[in-house]
């Protein structure tokens, strides 16, 4: 979980056209989904064991915050100033809702068209031509209309290093994702949904909020490497899976560049793991069936998501 070990653009370069050379879906329009099969999904099933579900979403946020400064809006639109209606009879409470999708607090799901690297989608659709104020016409939301559903395997990279979290700053490393598997008796394997605990949502709830686009933990860009060897189908954290501050010159966010655009990963951002970590490490079992159902929005960039660890 170091600091530093920064990747000049050259380096990256190399990386990046090694992953469109290596992933299995570097060149799908479907992209690393191909990886989860459906025989693959049906042995999945066999990962529940209770029947107990755990959601993987946090509480979505709508207070004003140095992470989060246009927050979620909910409000109640009827009983008008939530009072009923006089005299009894029948009436309905309802709300309106309304969010940025690729906020730094609330959890969601990146579509293949959300990253633009030099003019062009994943698997080098013109960006110019799929985008317009009224979504994407290529690679949206709606590649995942029926749902995601696989193994899912949690890793915890901070327990690892016996941390309650990684501090700000801090990647986490192909070897470290190598190494919570063998602490934890588990192993990364074709089609899988990989979710990194990095401690992010933790240590906002204890100790507050602060700017995360300046100062999270996530994984390094070479740790990318891992997950196209093992074919992962999906990647998700309670981070955004992206260091800041960035860990490769003139590349802000270099794991979605290299996930989303390069590799065809949907991403799961700032997911809550504190409800299934302690599950996982009290029954010795850090695979599950994981049920991801975004909202069905065809055109979009992203959607909110509540993923479902079901044990």
């Amino acid at each position: 979980m170091p600091t530093s070990n920064q990747l000049s653009e050259a380096n990256f370069r190399s990386l990046y056209q090694r992953l469109r050379n290596t992933a299995p879906g570097a060149t799908s329009a479907r992209g690393a989904l191909d990886t989860l099969t459906s025989e693959r999904l049906l042995t999945a099933v066999r990962e529940v064991r209770s029947g107990r579900t755990i959601s993987l979403a946090a509480p979505v946020n709508t207070l004003a915050g140095p992470d989060d400064p246009e927050p979620a809006e909910h409000r109640l639109t009827a009983p008008a100033g939530g009072v009923p209606k006089p005299g009894g009879g029948l009436d309905f409470a309802r709300d309106r809702f309304a969010m940025d999708v690729h906020g730094d607090v609330n959890s969601h799901i990146d579509a293949l068209c959300h990253v633009i690297h030099n003019g062009t989608l994943h698997g080098g659709v013109p960006a110019a031509d799929a985008l317009s104020p009224d979504g994407s016409s290529a690679l949206s939301l709606d590649l995942v209309r029926d749902g995601i559903v696989g193994r899912g395997v949690l890793l915890d990279i901070p327990a690892l290093h016996g941390l309650p979290w990684l501090e700000p700053g801090s990647h986490v490393t192909a070897e470290d994702l190598a190494a919570a598997e063998t602490r934890q008796g588990v192993r990364v394997g074709p089609g899988d949904i990989l979710l990194v605990r990095v401690g992010h949502r933790r240590r906002r709830e204890e100790r507050g909020p602060w700017d995360a686009a300046s100062a999270r933990a996530g994984l390094h860009p070479l740790a990318l490497e891992f997950l196209a060897e093992r074919e992962v189908a999906v990647l998700g954290s309670d981070g955004n899976n992206d260091t800041a501050p960035s860990t490769t010159q003139g590349v802000a966010f270099p794991v979605h560049v290299l996930a989303v655009h390069a590799m065809g990963l949907h991403l799961l951002d700032f997911l809550r793991f504190e409800d299934l970590a302690p599950v996982c490490a009290r029954e010795g079992r850090w695979s599950f069936l994981c049920v991801i159902a975004p909202l069905r929005l065809p055109s979009a960039t992203g959607s909110p998501v509540n993923p479902l660890a079901v044990l």
